[in-house]
């Protein structure tokens, strides 16, 4: 009694149980009841779900906003993976292009209130983060990227996908400012990137109501590039990505470094088009040279075709039996 009793006043009761729990008596009737058993394992085997997924289908890299229960608002923690994935993406020398989701049936409801309301104090340096505050949002991504949206995509989320170089939309989801209805600014490039999509007219209507447009109004005034059924954008925005991940890379990096720097650095026509030119290095002529080639030698591409563009590999045997066909004729 004594030994217990120094214990509990030298390390509390945590060590008295631990004290108690060495007895057979305890162990055994511990280890007999199956619950307990079963609540162990369920918790050793369920691993904690990353806040944002990673994964790579061939070389097209998919980039997952996994906050479901919130409709993937974005809060800090969420912002800082979402730059470092997206960052990892870039630098990837076998990825050239990405798709962007929302899991859980939404792409993105904006940045998670919750966390300002919670520690006001701290708004100012959310909203001022450097990369942004959903995320890399004040700056481009060096490679293309596709934004798969469903559910809804609003407020930031919306800026989310107006990062995206294209935005594949599913039939009822809804984009719209609804950050309009509690005074939080735009800061995550939407005034910058919306009205050279759309133009300033129809950029305006959106920022100044906050009204929520359907896909049919995204995709006539330019803000979706495509509409697919209900549940389909994911493997639609994917089968997208396929298509333009087949090109010559250099070659569609540069077009689209070109596309930027006229809407968004050059200062007259002349600025743009001499960027467009002197831009086109060794690596792009290098490509230009071996597509002509092909189309010439090979006829791969000819009277407008894009399926079949990259020559396939053959086993030798076969390869031996076409240079007979081609002598033959």
């Amino acid at each position: 009694m004594l030994k217990i009793t120094n214990i509990i006043k030298s390390t509390g009761y945590r060590a008295l149980t631990g004290f108690i729990s060495s007895s057979r008596t305890y162990c055994a009737a511990k280890d007999s009841d199956p619950k307990n058993q079963q609540t162990e394992e369920k918790q050793e085997e369920s691993p904690v779900e990353p806040i944002i997924k990673i994964e790579k289908t061939g070389t097209v890299t998919l980039i997952g906003i996994n906050r479901p229960d919130v409709r993937n608002c974005i809060n800090t923690e969420a912002a800082t993976e979402l730059s470092a994935v997206i960052e990892a993406f870039e630098n990837d020398p076998e990825s050239p292009i990405a798709v962007l989701y929302g899991v859980g049936g939404n792409f993105s409801a904006g940045y998670d209130l919750k966390e300002l309301s919670d520690d006001p104090e701290n708004v100012t340096n959310i909203l001022m983060r450097s990369e942004g505050a959903m995320g890399p949002t004040r700056r481009m991504i060096k490679k293309p990227m596709i934004a798969a949206v469903n559910g809804y995509c609003v407020a930031g989320g919306l800026e989310l996908a107006l990062l995206c170089d294209l935005r594949v939309m599913e039939t009822d989801a809804i984009m719209g400012f609804f950050n309009r209805r509690f005074g939080v600014p735009l800061v995550d490039g939407g005034t910058v990137r919306l009205a050279p999509m759309i133009g300033l007219s129809r950029a305006l209507d959106l920022v100044l109501t906050g009204r929520q447009i359907t896909s049919k109004e995204a995709l006539e005034i330019g803000l979706a590039n495509r509409v697919v059924a209900t549940g389909t954008s994911l493997g639609q925005a994917l089968n997208l990505a396929q298509s333009i991940a087949k090109f010559p890379q250099a070659c569609v990096n540069h077009d689209r470094t070109s596309l930027f720097n006229t809407v968004f650095n050059a200062n007259n026509k002349d600025e743009a088009l001499d960027f467009e030119l002197m831009s086109s290095g060794p690596e792009v002529l290098e490509e230009a040279k071996v597509g002509a080639l092909k189309f010439s030698k090979d006829k791969i591409g000819r009277h407008g075709t894009f399926a079949d563009i990259k020559l396939k590999d053959i086993p030798e045997w076969e390869a031996k039996e076409i240079e007979i066909e081609k002598s033959k004729k």
